[in-house]
């Protein structure tokens, strides 16, 4: 196997690449304003020219860690410039929260995102929730891993649970301090094959991944005693080949976790409410307060957890505000409707002072 194809190069990007006298190379880190990559003359520096940072209209359109770039090389070829991104299969993106909600990549060209969580206070279900839309949104393939284990003896039930609210979804437990439950993950660690690891800080990231490359990559700090989480020593981005051969991209934690554009991920995470929602009598049913809710008397009867349905009308209604934030034609017709709702309310109100 060539350096370009142990990187995960194929027909999928080649056929974009086009002739004006470019090389193929992926993002393996990204510091500031610029990218080091990997290429077929090794590992060297690139910059973005600048008809590409020029042109980007939003943070998407820049590189990402994972990206395939066409790059020009300087004379001496130990540098190149960076031409255009070449289109992603997969992509690994949250909202970053502002004045002006933005998408922020994450990773790109992913096929497996571990999620990494604990099996003591941080493991949270509706966080892992919005993990599970995220990166099916993208395209990849998640996998939860139950780190620290060592820390619940009773992990086993936890376990059992989880793989009860995310059917389908592959779940491991292991303690990557004490080195256990870390062969379950060979069947995901194959040669040009992309991970990204996703999680909180003080989950155990780095001690993961010092183990899984073999060597200590990431400087580790103790975690607090008072709650058992440390802080996250990643401060970028940055993809590691391991001995498999396989692709491992670290991130720093992630504090907030918004989603974007997450339709299709919400599908297959709420799987079970989607179901439930084809028997409403309304198709458009919000699953509020119409009459005949399916969703709404699983719910009553007991089917659904109140916490997992809340937190779906939670993130539904992120993702609505959303669209209204991007697209100021929605948000200006929907301040309409509700200006002419207010006005009927009034009338209405009027009328029935006057009947009074």
């Amino acid at each position: 196997m060539d350096l370009l194809a142990a990187y995960g190069w194929n027909s999928y990007f080649a056929q974009h690449l086009g002739e004006d006298n470019c090389i193929p190379a992926r993002v393996i880190s990204e510091q500031r304003d610029r990218y080091w990559v990997i290429s077929i003359s090794g590992e060297l520096p690139v910059e973005l020219c600048g008809r590409l940072r020029f042109e980007a209209s939003a943070p998407r359109e820049l590189p990402a860690v994972g990206d395939w770039l066409a790059v020009r090389l300087s004379p001496d070829s130990r540098m190149g410039m960076a031409i255009r991104v070449l289109p992603r299969k997969t992509v690994i993106a949250r909202g970053v929260a502002g004045r002006t909600t933005q998408e922020q990549i994450l990773a790109a060209n992913v096929d497996t995102a571990f999620v990494v969580t604990t099996v003591d206070r941080d493991f949270n279900p509706r966080r892992m929730e919005r993990y599970l839309s995220m990166i099916w949104s993208g395209g990849a393939q998640p996998v939860i891993l139950l780190n620290k284990i060592d820390l619940c003896p009773d992990y086993s039930r936890l376990m059992a649970q989880t793989g009860l609210a995310f059917p389908g979804v592959g779940i491991h437990t292991l303690s990557a301090l004490h080195d256990r439950g870390l062969n379950s993950l060979h069947a995901y660690l194959k040669p040009a094959r992309t991970l990204v690891m996703l999680g909180s800080s003080g989950v155990g990231k780095s001690t993961l991944l010092n183990r899984l490359v073999g060597r200590d990559l990431q400087r580790l700090r103790d975690v607090r005693a008072a709650d058992q989480r440390g802080r996250h020593t990643t401060s970028s981005r940055q993809m590691f080949r391991l001995t498999s051969g396989a692709l491992l991209i670290d991130t720093p934690g992630l504090r907030e976790l918004l989603l974007w554009d997450a339709a299709l991920g919400l599908s297959r995470t709420f799987a079970d409410i989607e179901v439930l929602s084809a028997r409403c009598r309304f198709r458009d049913c919000r699953h509020r307060d119409e009459p005949e809710c399916a969703v709404l008397e699983a719910l009553q009867g007991g089917v659904l957890h109140r916490s997992h349905y809340d937190n779906y009308i939670k993130l539904l209604k992120e993702q609505a505000y959303q669209r209204r934030r991007e697209d100021p034609t929605m948000n200006s017709k929907t301040k309409k409707r509700w200006k002419s709702i207010t006005k009927d309310l009034r009338l209405v109100q009027k009328l029935k002072r006057g009947e009074e």
